[in-house]
């Protein structure tokens, strides 16, 4: 070849790498500014309440304390989230919550106190000024001719946000008011337990040598029940449920290995000469991996109704496909040395898959099993959140109660807890098997 042919050549093939390599970013540049087009990131961005996102967060790690006077017999209550079961007596509410001669003061954060007074008047203090608000029965009167930042007034409701996140309403049937406390609320023992509001020395000195507060049982056995039972937060129900979401991974993936096996040998090139065999049973196993496991599960739950065998059944359905391809390439793939050693004796079909096949591709399966098994409990969870089955149906349940966000919080720990134990465990077998 020529010298001028060979500097053409070598010139094309410059100018086409120059344009491959402009091309290509130019192409993801057009993409994602289409993307950012039809999305509407901009005004995604502009209508972004980032002090939603921030109460959101701070639901979290807080909970509210509800104190309620109802208007129309001047009842003061108190409670956890308004939550009945979590309602304070006279003798176990917060010190902040005062009452004397029918009056209740509640103390908040930097200098600000609401006051209920008998007939019906509610004072707001600040360390700057006074506000009378008065529910009647035809709406809310107020002293106030310019509400201050946070405040809003109309003929029927007054409010106003306060320090740390409390809040003031009144309206013509109700006055509220709530406090943020950091932690979770009665996590250990509820309200009804004779083991609440004690420190932890306190009780460190009643599990081990104090006198009993239950003379059926030991301290300590029942400050067990009383955490297992917990009325809030139902340890014990979520305890269970972490298993049905284990249980639900672990049947639907194992289940789906023992489907798997035999069938990848129908598909697999060195086990089955008939190309029209094979390729049913691929086409099979695209079938089943191409509908995801919540696909599947929201048909089986019409069929068999909610519940945990569901979920099981849906993760089975879509892990059959994948296994199957999975392990039909490592048969195709093993050493076929051993196996003719095992024909030239003579033995039998399944002597040499026994004795030949499974060694080899054995650790490779319990890898891929052991490693879907750990996926496929993250996607338990929401599974379970559509069967009705685990943790996935109490963190939905949580969600939808838009209160209860502490508990939601507690239950992605669980869940990530979860996870990484799984992680853990099944990496420590899966290098075992590696090892061999």
């Amino acid at each position: 070849m020529a010298l001028a042919d060979i500097t053409l050549e070598t010139n094309r093939t410059i100018a086409r790498r120059k344009l491959f390599s402009l091309g290509i970013p130019a192409l993801i540049l057009v993409y994602l500014s289409y993307v950012a087009f039809a999305f509407d990131v901009a005004g995604l961005a502009g209508r972004a309440r980032l002090d939603n996102g921030a109460l959101l967060l701070q639901d979290f790690w807080s909970y509210k304390i509800h104190v309620t006077r109802d208007n129309r017999n001047s009842a003061v209550t108190s409670a956890v989230e308004g939550m009945r079961n979590a309602t304070f007596t006279r003798e176990n509410r917060p010190d902040w919550i005062a009452e004397d001669a029918g009056t209740t003061r509640i103390a908040l954060p930097r200098g600000h106190a609401v006051s209920f007074l008998p007939d019906g008047l509610v004072i707001l203090t600040t360390p700057k000024a006074r506000y009378d608000i008065r529910p009647t029965p035809d709406g809310i009167k107020t002293d106030i001719p310019v509400p201050p930042p946070g405040f809003s007034i109309s003929d029927s409701r007054f409010s106003a946000d306060l320090p740390e996140g409390a809040r003031l309403t009144v309206t013509r049937a109700r006055s509220e008011v709530f406090r943020r406390q950091f932690g979770w609320e009665l996590f250990f023992f509820d309200l009804s337990s004779p083991f609440h509001g004690k420190s932890l020395p306190q009780l460190i000195g009643l599990a081990f040598s104090g006198e009993r507060l239950d003379p059926a049982r030991p301290n300590i056995s029942a400050m067990a029940h009383d955490f297992w039972t917990n009325s809030i937060w139902h340890h014990g129900d979520t305890a269970w449920a972490m298993f049905e979401t284990v249980l639900m991974a672990f049947l639907g993936t194992f289940g789906a290995g023992l489907i798997s096996i035999p069938l990848a040998f129908m598909a697999a090139t060195n086990f089955t000469p008939l190309r029209v065999v094979r390729q049913v049973f691929r086409r099979f196993f695209d079938f089943l991996r191409g509908v995801d496991a919540l696909i599947w599960t929201i048909m089986l739950s019409r069929a068999f109704g909610p519940g945990p065998l569901t979920g099981s059944l849906a993760i089975l359905l879509t892990e059959t496909g994948t296994f199957g391809k999975l392990f039909s390439e490592a048969l195709e793939n093993i050493d076929e040395k051993p196996v003719e050693g095992l024909r030239s004796t003579g033995a039998g079909a399944l002597a040499r898959i026994r004795w030949a096949v499974i060694p080899q591709v054995a650790p490779v399966i319990m890898s891929q099993l052991l490693y879907y098994f750990e996926s496929n409990t993250r996607s338990a969870t929401v599974i379970g959140a559509i069967t009705g089955g685990g943790i996935g149906l109490l963190l939905m349940q949580a969600m939808q109660t838009q209160k209860d966000w502490e508990h939601v919080a507690w239950y992605i720990v669980l869940i990530v807890m979860m996870v990484m134990l799984m992680d853990w465990v099944s990496g420590r077998i899966r290098a075992r098997l590696i090892r061999g």
